[in-house]
């Protein structure tokens, strides 16, 4: 998994007027979770931007003031017009400590209702996972060859090494649909 370095200062004030005062400064308030103890710190808006606005996960090395850990991204609030950030949730990860992450669905294969004129539709970007951090993967690689057509491939179908699916098992992962033509081609045959 990719690692992210980013440095920031702990904050001093907290509460609405300081984050306002902080945002003003280009500097965006975030809190650190799961450690021995909670630390709201700042980054600047310039040195989190390849972390918040990509659809990769990272692992970040985080730095505040001299002392490293390291964290996931958890939570990100965008204010409701200007899309701008706001504020950002970090998580303290541990070696020993399972982590539950979001972690990108990539589709491997050409499936066989594709060849049979249907249409592929991926239905879940994201799966939700539980394990070790370091036992992540950069995207969960799903081969769909064996995929008919009208069929379906379901979360409960899916295994992973050292990874828990915490999605419902009937959530539909994948499905290939049938077209027009496909439907056409059915029923003269």
């Amino acid at each position: 998994m990719k690692t992210f370095e980013l440095s920031g200062s702990e904050r001093e004030n907290t509460g609405k007027k300081a984050a306002k005062a902080y945002r003003k400064e280009s500097l965006i308030p975030c809190v650190l979770y799961g450690g021995e103890k909670v630390v709201h710190f700042t980054v600047s808006k310039e040195s989190i931007r390849k972390l918040v606005y990509t659809p990769e996960i990272y692992i970040v090395d985080l730095s505040i003031d001299g002392s490293k850990c390291a964290a996931i991204l958890k939570d990100i609030q965008f204010h409701p017009v200007s899309d701008e950030t706001l504020h950002v949730d970090f998580l303290q990860i541990f070696e020993n400590k399972p982590v539950i992450l979001e972690i990108p669905v990539v589709l491997e294969g050409l499936a066989q209702g594709v060849k049979d004129g249907g249409k592929l539709s991926l239905e879940i970007r994201k799966l939700k996972v539980k394990g070790l951090y370091k036992d992540f993967p950069e995207k969960l690689l799903i081969n769909i060859e064996n995929l008919g057509l009208g069929k379906t491939l379901q979360v409960g179908n899916l295994q992973f090494d050292k990874l828990e699916l915490l999605n419902a098992k009937d959530n539909v992962v994948a499905a290939v649909k049938l077209t027009r033509a496909a439907r056409g081609l059915a029923s003269k045959g």
